[in-house]
């Protein structure tokens, strides 16, 4: 039995929903599928070597849309699995070619497991392993980047997210309900027939990326006609008259969709649907695919349909609550080493944006929206990860309903700032008439150009661990080796100042060893690992026969994400009050009282973690230090050139690497103990906020978000607290007060501490219990212990 079990009373708006909610959560218990690895190497031996990289990856693809199993539940009015079946997640050997020592810990493991049969483990050993170890990225990562990179990445500076997972972080636009794939293949042969072989010297690599790219459409394509026919004969066997009816309306959707334009509301849904299987078959990206702006995407249809009296709101509501279950169905792919730790989860990370502003820059809100807030709250799944845009310009009817939902305590949905994100898009280089047509948050909480960029995550930063370089001479007491600058003994600096330049100049040196090796890496992807499916539905790769990996959309962004920021300004603050201006301690005293982890050493606990200040309290002595760090950060990460024309911008989320960083690092100045978690996002560290949510965003917004592609911020309450009439107009001012100061992102956790440590000492009573983890909701039992102490650590804040 799978982990993720129902709630005691059934949900969903009809029987048909609660039963195949009751199939996704109770029925289906995750495991491996291996047929991908298995047709994309039959498909390699195929061609490789008897075609360019595009049109092998697309011979490939097209392949494995042929002869894959199709997967067709009863009842279920929308289809398409990335496994052969619910919740088996595929592998992608040429990205993670996985050892038998993986498949056995996948197995075992006790949080985030995938359960994998004896026959998978064969094919592994005999087949994929012999064919795909030495060919696969990650294989050739470990051989191609340098001694530094490695001794850096080992003692947990930093992490790679393009080791296991391909380039991602891409959301669909309006694109896909106004053209089916059959317009694009007449697109892209119309390039093709425009090529200049006599004046463009790429032309031949354009004709061969437009090639590729048409392959996959014709698998999409074939996916959709795979389906239809797969309706009709199961309809011709069919004895229930129903299902039979319903099977052969089914085939119809799929007659028109993938192929062609969706016509109808359930068309539009199926359209977005295939487009995401196929985008997840084809590649393990980071992360999934998600539908962007669904509300205004789905409108049109909504609208015309109502109108005409072809729909009906309860027909719609149904539609979008399997659409729901069909994301809950696919756990992301699984994850081993150092990615497991980063990203602990089965969720996917698609991010449903609600509400946002319209082109044309009035609110989106619409009925659309409200339907997609009710199904968000009658399913309480964790995929799709739901957010909700908040503008100016949103009505307050509907900020209140997402509140409402938000302070039921199962973490979604999401708040995010629609003013900041289209000014944080036109601080990038996007045009406003972009930044307000595509401007979303995907992921966790990040920002970019739906349908028109390639926004890809590099990995995290350990910012609070650079400092700890410093202080220990660039000697890593975890790894035990020396991977840094050796900046001087800290015991004889002099002043504050000298102690941040020293900070500056250590991360500058691990900033450039991390970013060198994310151009090697990025050069592979260029290389190796075209998307052609991506290509086709990214702007503007089709017009310049480019691929998404290779620099072909519209915009091009790489993110490095900063992690612990709160710590590294709390042990900046404790050194500079404590050591430089009261004098309370000496350099030798503090750094002896970190490496002893404070133990025997209370009194200077006390003044580095009691009586200092620290951010989080809007105090300004410590939240100019934020603005230091992030300065600095911005300095030396923001606008790094890339291989693919990108530039970097610095992002603050963790997902669950915040725990990773925190067990890699000893005691840290601010009192922080060895081993403990970091603060997730721009979170205060753990009762460092003392005075309240009001205070707390105050500080937060000292930060320049704007200038960042998304700040992550977790604010936890009782439920008594948001509790009535009282409690809403809270809630509603907070999120508004803080937008208004240029916050892009809040969220809450609504419980009480107490029901957590019981949940922690009895799991089997709380098997429904969700919480809000960084920029994702999950099942409190799916995580480790120190992930679950970490957020039940965090302030309980009230508005008293």
């Amino acid at each position: 039995m799978s982990t993720l079990t129902l709630e005691p009373t059934r949900r969903g708006s009809t029987e048909r929903i609660k039963r195949l909610r009751q199939i996704s959560d109770q029925e289906c218990s995750p495991s491996i599928s291996i047929e991908r690895a298995v047709l994309l190497t039959e498909a390699y031996q195929m061609y490789e070597g008897s075609c360019p990289t595009p049109i092998l990856r697309g011979k490939a693809f097209k392949y494995i849309m042929e002869n894959r199993s199709l997967y067709l539940e009863k009842g279920s009015l929308i289809v398409g699995e990335k496994g052969h079946k619910p919740w088996a997640a595929p592998t992608f050997p040429e990205l993670c070619c996985h050892t038998m020592a993986d498949f056995e810990n996948m197995d075992k493991r006790e949080k985030v497991f995938f359960k994998v049969s004896e026959e998978d483990r064969r094919i592994q050993k005999e087949v994929i392993i012999p064919y795909w170890h030495e060919r696969a990225m990650m294989t050739r990562m470990n051989r191609l980047l340098p001694e530094e990179w490695h001794g850096l990445f080992d003692g947990g500076l930093y992490t790679e997210f393009l080791m296991q997972r391909g380039p991602g972080h891409t959301v669909a636009d309006g694109k896909i309900y106004q053209r089916g794939f059959q317009d694009s293949i007449d697109l892209i042969e119309q390039e093709i027939a425009q090529l200049d072989f006599n004046h463009d010297m790429e032309a031949l690599a354009k004709k061969e990326e437009l090639e590729g790219m048409k392959l996959v459409c014709e698998g999409v394509i074939i996916m959709g006609e795979r389906y239809a026919a797969l309706a009709r004969e199961l309809a011709a066997q069919e004895t229930d008259p129903q299902w039979r009816k319903e099977l052969l309306e089914l085939a119809e959707v799929c007659d028109v969709v993938p192929a062609n334009k969706p016509e109808t509301f359930r068309q539009a849904i199926q359209m977005y649907w295939f487009t995401h299987i196929g985008v997840t078959v084809e590649m393990n990206n980071w992360d999934a695919y998600s539908p962007g702006k669904l509300d205004q995407h789905l409108e049109p249809f909504y609208d015309k349909e109502i109108a005409e009296g072809t729909l009906t709101r309860e027909e719609a509501f149904e539609l979008l609550e399997n659409l729901w279950i069909q994301f809950n169905n696919q756990p992301a792919p699984p994850k081993v080493g150092i990615t497991l730790k980063e990203s602990a989860t089965y969720t996917d990370f698609c991010n449903i944006n609600t509400g946002a502003l319209r082109p044309d820059g009035t609110s989106g809100v619409s009925e659309v929206s409200y339907l997609i807030l009710e199904v968000m709250d009658e399913l309480k799944l964790l995929q799709p990860s739901s957010n909700v845009q908040i503008s100016r310009k949103t009505p307050e009817n509907f900020v209140r309903e997402a509140a409402k939902i938000s302070r039921k305590g199962w973490g979604q949905p999401a708040f995010y700032n629609s003013d900041a994100i289209i000014q944080e898009l036109l601080n990038m280089g996007k045009s406003m008439a972009d930044a307000r047509e595509s401007g979303v948050a995907s992921g966790c909480v990040e920002t970019g150009t739906a349908g028109k960029e390639a926004y890809v995550l590099t990995g995290y930063l350990n910012v609070p661990k650079v400092f700890e370089l410093v202080l220990n001479r660039g000697f890593d007491p975890y790894s035990h080796k020396q991977v840094a600058l050796d900046l001087g003994d800290p015991r004889q600096f002099t002043s504050y100042e000298e102690v941040f330049a020293a900070f500056e100049k250590q991360l500058n040196y691990v900033v450039d060893v991390k970013v060198a090796g994310n151009n090697l890496i990025e050069r592979m992807y260029m290389e190796h690992m075209p998307v052609p499916l991506l290509s086709v539905i990214t702007d503007d790769c089709i017009k310049r026969g480019l691929d998404y990996n290779s620099g072909g959309a519209r915009y091009n962004t790489s993110y490095i994400q900063c992690v612990g920021i709160a710590t590294i300004t709390d042990s900046l603050a404790a050194i500079k009050k404590q050591v430089f201006e009261e004098q309370n301690l000496t350099m030798d005293e503090l750094l002896v009282a970190c490496k002893n982890n404070f133990e025997g050493y209370d009194e200077v606990f006390e003044l580095v973690h009691n009586d200092t200040p620290k951010y989080g309290n809007d105090d300004d002595y410590a939240d100019d230090l934020l603005k230091d760090v992030n300065v600095t950060l911005q300095k030396v990460v923001g606008g790094r050139p890339t291989p693919k024309g990108a530039k970097t911008i610095v992002e603050y989320l963790p997902t669950t690497c915040h725990v990773y960083f925190g067990q890699v690092m000893e005691a840290s100045p601010n009192g922080r103990k060895a081993g403990i978690p970091l603060p997730d996002g721009i979170s205060p560290e753990k009762g460092a906020d003392r005075l309240g949510p009001t205070a707390v965003i105050k500080s937060a917004a000292k930060l320049d978000q704007l200038q960042t592609g998304g700040a992550l911020l977790n604010q936890k309450f009782t439920p008594q607290v948001v509790a009535g009439e009282d409690g809403l107009s809270h809630m509603a001012s907070l999120l508004r007060t803080y937008f208004a100061m240029d916050g892009h992102h809040l969220q809450f956790n609504v419980f009480e501490k107490e029901t957590l440590i019981k949940a922690q000492k009895n799991p089997e009573q709380y098997e429904n219990l969700i919480v809000r983890v960084a920029g994702y909701s999950d099942y409190f039992n799916n995580l480790d212990r120190a992930l679950q102490d970490e957020i039940i650590n965090r302030t309980e804040q009230n508005f008293g």
